[in-house]
């Protein structure tokens, strides 16, 4: 029907491959459920579940090669070997994923293991991007317009003197895009760009992998957990994993404010930082700044990496703003891989639930600094409010 699949197991963000690593250690029998959610309210067109579905199963051939094992080893040494041998061994099961189409609404729902589930979020959400964009017969720029345009931002970025990793993959244009926007990327020896989010390409182009935990992480601990339990819980678990490596604490699971009263001394020393991913970017700075200063260390020492919704104007602001404050570093996602001259989509999959005991369905939610990312069961949103003390 038509030609879009994914080539390779890596093809996905590499906070899904760090998470995978510390379920199969931590919660090996956890049951969860994730949900597709149309933020941008996008029409899909007819025959869009059988075009998704046929790309879903053809993802049940993927597997790990040698190569990409050994790159893992090589690049990873912090990511235990017998989870190395473990993903040697893992399929894609796509029984995993229900996917329903009722006139232009999509529904996708996957459910099942955690540790086996973790990893259908990133290329779900690629492959629906990718699909509608084909089957809507919407023409993108040209290669070599995507790459110069790629080019003019890497080299805008390299003037401001700030390092910057491509963040792209989940809403990506397309396969084809996100590997032009690594080649350009990429041609310049004194370029100011470090990595990618995406396993697949890090290793293509032979550049660092970027990432750490994403907030399905605290999602899951506050259902297993308690709210006011989940963040501390979720940033020990992963102390105890990974003992000091992949130190990058995500901040806005339950609001930045309610974060920094539980990121307490031991764990602003021991995060090399923080990422920043909804709300003011210069008001999160001044907090982030401030809690360092409030225990004592200089924030210069550390660093804040911004991944919402960036683009050059953005980073440009940022940057003025925090410079000889505090570390900063970019993550930029659909403003490189999907600048083509169409309408980027605005879509996004979320954990909904995690399975207790006794088979019931807990649901979890996510209060993010705007309320519009705000995602969950509006009765359990309005229990974490009350629980965590918040006013808004």
């Amino acid at each position: 029907m038509n030609g879009v699949r994914l080539n390779s197991i890596l093809d996905n963000d590499f906070y899904k491959i760090t998470m995978q690593n510390a379920v199969v250690k931590l919660f090996p029998g956890s049951i969860v459920k994730y949900e597709f959610i149309n933020r941008g309210k996008h029409h899909f067109p007819e025959g869009f579940d059988a075009a998704l579905r046929e790309a879903v199963n053809k993802m049940a051939e993927l597997k790990l090669t040698k190569d990409e094992k050994k790159f893992m080893a090589r690049t990873c040494p912090y990511i235990d070997l017998p989870y190395l041998d473990f993903l040697e061994g893992y399929h894609y099961d796509p029984s995993e994923v229900k996917i329903h189409q009722e006139g232009g609404d999509l529904s996708v729902i996957v459910e099942g293991l955690w540790y086996r589930t973790i990893l259908w979020e990133v290329p779900l959400l690629a492959l629906i991007s990718e699909l509608h964009y084909e089957m809507n017969h919407m023409e993108r720029d040209s290669n070599e317009v995507v790459m110069s345009k790629t080019i003019e931002k890497a080299d805008s970025l390299g003037r401001l003197g700030v390092t910057f990793a491509e963040f792209g993959t989940r809403r990506r244009h397309s396969y084809k895009v996100q590997n032009l926007v690594m080649e350009a990327l990429t041609q310049k020896k004194e370029s100011t760009f470090i990595g990618s989010s995406n396993v697949h390409f890090a290793m293509k182009y032979g550049v660092k992998p970027i990432g750490t935990h994403a907030h399905e992480w605290f999602m899951f601990h506050a259902a297993e957990y308690g709210f006011k339990m989940a963040n501390e819980l979720a940033l020990e678990h992963w102390v105890d994993v990974y003992r000091g490596d992949l130190g990058v604490a995500l901040s806005d699971t339950y609001t930045t404010d309610v974060f920094f009263q539980q990121f307490d001394k031991k764990f602003a020393k021991l995060f090399d930082g923080v990422r920043h991913d909804s709300g003011d970017a210069l008001e999160f700075a001044d907090k982030t700044i401030a809690h360092y200063q409030r225990n004592g260390i200089n924030p210069m020492f550390k660093y804040i990496i911004f991944s919402d919704a960036l683009n050059l104007e953005k980073v440009e602001e940022i940057t003025n703003y925090c410079r000889g404050k505090i570390g900063i570093s970019f993550g930029i996602g659909t403003n490189l891989t999907n600048d083509v001259g169409l309408k980027p989509m605005n879509i996004v999959m979320k954990l909904i639930g995690v399975q207790a005991p006794n088979k019931e369905w807990i649901p979890t939610v996510k209060l993010s600094d705007e309320h519009g990312k705000y995602t969950g069961d509006p009765k359990m949103i309005e229990l974490a409010k009350e629980f965590l003390r918040i006013k808004n």
